[in-house]
Parts: C-alpha cells; sequence; structure tokens
C-alpha cells in the first residue's frame, strides 16, 4: 500500500498555480504519526561547519543531518510531506533544489516553504531546513 493510499493524500487543484517541485497541500489522514524535524544546518556530529561557503556542500549535509533525524524517528524521507527551507540568497534556490531531489520523493514531492532571512543562528551557515513526515500507525 502507497503513503497516498494509507496515511497521506496529496492534493491537487487546478484552481492553484503550477507548483514545480513541490506539492499545494497534504492531507494526514488517520492513523497516522506525525513527526517534526527541528531545523537542521550543515553541522557535522562534532557541532563543527560543514562546507564554509560552498552552498551544494552545505545543503548535501543539511539532508543527511534530516536524513539521520528521520532514521531515528522511525521515517525516510518518502514519508516526508512538508519541508521548510531558509536561504539568506535566494540564488541558491536552484542548486538547492538539485540536491533535495535527490533526496525526497519528486513523484509526490512534499509540500515546501522557502524563505530568505537576513542571517541564521550562527555565522557561516547558509541555509536551514526542517521537515514534517508521516509514518502509518
Amino acid at each position: 500500500m502507497s503513503r497516498e493510499e494509507s496515511a497521506v493524500r496529496f492534493v491537487k487543484s487546478d484552481a492553484l498555480p503550477p507548483s514545480p517541485g513541490y506539492s499545494q497541500a497534504v492531507e494526514v489522514r488517520k492513523g497516522a504519526r506525525l513527526i517534526y524535524v527541528a531545523g537542521q544546518v550543515a553541522m557535522d556530529r562534532s557541532g563543527k561547519l560543514v562546507g564554509e561557503g560552498d552552498f551544494k556542500v552545505q545543503a548535501t549535509q543539511t539532508f543527511e543531518n534530516l536524513k539521520a533525524a528521520l532514521q531515528a524517528s522511525g521515517a525516510t524521507f518518502g514519508n516526508v510531506v512538508k519541508l521548510n527551507s531558509y536561504f539568506l540568497d535566494m540564488t541558491h534556490l536552484p542548486a538547492f533544489r538539485e540536491v533535495r531531489d535527490k533526496y525526497i520523493n519528486t513523484s509526490t514531492p512534499p509540500a515546501s516553504t522557502a524563505v530568505k532571512v537576513a542571517g541564521l543562528f550562527r555565522e557561516g551557515f547558509l541555509l536551514e531546513v526542517e521537515a514534517v513526515a508521516v509514518v502509518p500507525e
């Protein structure tokens, strides 16, 4: 049984604008466990910045950290229904999508939000990404 048939339904509407690479809405159904993953950045296990000044390296480390948090919660990127991404520079969006698409289910991508921010919690980080996952019980 696919995740669309069990815990979630990806909502499509002709009344909404096109949404390349993300879904406009996701319905969570009964019998599902929600997992909220705090914003992750390009930090290694010792707390050091990975990929200073290199957006793609930072994005990859960020998604590896999300993957580890999901796995620790009994989920995978196949269970992710929502991503919130925070950027210092929106010109990195194409590189972000390239990295992100190696992790997410691109046939039913999560609902997503991308926001430009003035700064993150520590100098050197170029992005932060948080996730919500739904796991059938």
